[in-house]
Parts: structure tokens; C-alpha cells; sequence
């Protein structure tokens, strides 16, 4: 079972956060605090983030400066911004926004359904990948159990791996429908996202399909008989 996403909300005055936090808390989601870009920094070593919402105006480091920290960062590069600033200084700050690896830039004051709704549409991104992490890993562990079937049949007991390809087949079969649930889901999110502006979730949206299909192929790779069909 996945659990709660877990969304960055970075901002150096308080009451923008606990602003935040009150718009955001109808997702029903884990909000982690960060008053300033180093705090974020640190917050993002440990931690897995669905999305991070980061005020552009901080002392010190600024949000500019956090982004490209965080797209710096192997862990945390694909990690999608969402910049929120009191400030609107026409096309060119947006742009260096969006340059500095944002998916979105927002102006305040900001319509609180808008980004909620926005947030959603990651974290319904983020819990999707996570169901596909875990498919991977049991194929892999079915992957493990293959090979060892086939080192069984090296030494020459053909009727043991007879028996344990098909002791393989309820797992297969329980893989490919729980396979079939996530693929449903990525698909009605990718129909969702198809008139949407949202590019940066758009692009994650069709990562998630291609990842998807690969781990289908690899699980069709497994059925007794694929090699020959």
C-alpha cells in the first residue's frame, strides 16, 4: 500500500506557509515545512517529495538559486517545482522561472482551487510511479526465482523445473493484474491531461506510460513460452 505523498512547501514568512498548508490539507497528504533554501536543501537529502512549491522572494538563497540546486542533484532533479512569487516582472522573470527547471510559475495572489488542483495532478503522478516501483521490484524477485529454475534445470532435474515454472504462474497472473490496474489508472490521468496547458505534467505523465510499458513487456517475457512465440 503506497503511502502519503509528501509535498515541500517553502516560503521564509510563516503565515505564507500555515496559507499553504490550509489550502493543501484537503489532498490529505504529508506538508513539510521549509523556511528558507537551505532548509529545503537539507529536508530533500532524506526525503522522497512529490512536488516542492517554492516561493521565488527568500533572503539569503532565493527560490532561483534552491531550483537549480535541486535540479543539480541526481536524487532530486526530476523532483517537479511549482514557483509561487508576490512579484510579477512581465514574460522574462516568468521564463527564468520555467529556465530554472520549474513545471509551473504562479503569481500571488493565486486562486486556491487552481493549485490544489495543480498539486493533485503530481501527486496522482508521484503515487502512479510508486505503484510501478513496486511492480518492479516483484518482477525482478520473479526474474531471480527464474534463473534459479534454470540453474535447476542445468543440473539435469527437468521435472523440479517443470513444477516450479508452474507454481511461477499465479504470481505472474496476480503481476499482470495488478500491472493492469496502474496502466488503467496512468491512462484516465493521461486522458485528464490531455487538453491541459500543463506541460511539465503532461511530460511526466508520458515517462510514467513508457516506463510502463517496458515493465509490461518484461512480464510478457516471462510466461512460459515466450521465447518461442
Amino acid at each position: 500500500m503506497v503511502q502519503k505523498a509528501k509535498i515541500l512547501l517553502v516560503d521564509d514568512r510563516p503565515e505564507n506557509l500555515l496559507a499553504l498548508e490550509a489550502i493543501l490539507s484537503a489532498l490529505d497528504q504529508t506538508l513539510v515545512r521549509a523556511a528558507s533554501g537551505e532548509e529545503a536543501l537539507k529536508a530533500l537529502l532524506t526525503d522522497d517529495f512529490a512536488v516542492i512549491l517554492l516561493d521565488v522572494q527568500m533572503p539569503g538563497m532565493d527560490g532561483f538559486e534552491t531550483a537549480a540546486h535541486i535540479k543539480r542533484r541526481e536524487r532530486t532533479r526530476d523532483i517537479p517545482i511549482i514557483f509561487l512569487t508576490a512579484i510579477n516582472h512581465g514574460p522574462h522573470h516568468t521564463f527564468r522561472g520555467y529556465a530554472a527547471g520549474a513545471v509551473d510559475y504562479i503569481s500571488k495572489p493565486f486562486d486556491p482551487w487552481v493549485l490544489r488542483a495543480k498539486v493533485s495532478v503530481f501527486v496522482d503522478l508521484y503515487v502512479k510511479n510508486c505503484q510501478l516501483k513496486e511492480q518492479a521490484a516483484l518482477l525482478r524477485l520473479q526474474l531471480d526465482d527464474g534463473r534459479q529454475a534454470d540453474s535447476r534445470q542445468g543440473d539435469g532435474r527437468q521435472g523440479d523445473a517443470r513444477q516450479g515454472s508452474g507454481s511461477a504462474e499465479p504470481l505472474l497472473a496476480e503481476l499482470s493484474a495488478r500491472l493492469a490496474s496502474v496502466e488503467e489508472q496512468a491512462e484516465a490521468l493521461t486522458k485528464q491531461l490531455g487538453d491541459s496547458p500543463e506541460t511539465g505534467a503532461a511530460a511526466t505523465a508520458a515517462q510514467l506510460e513508457r516506463k510502463l510499458a517496458g515493465l509490461r513487456a518484461a512480464l510478457e517475457a516471462l510466461r512460459p513460452g515466450a521465447d518461442s512465440a
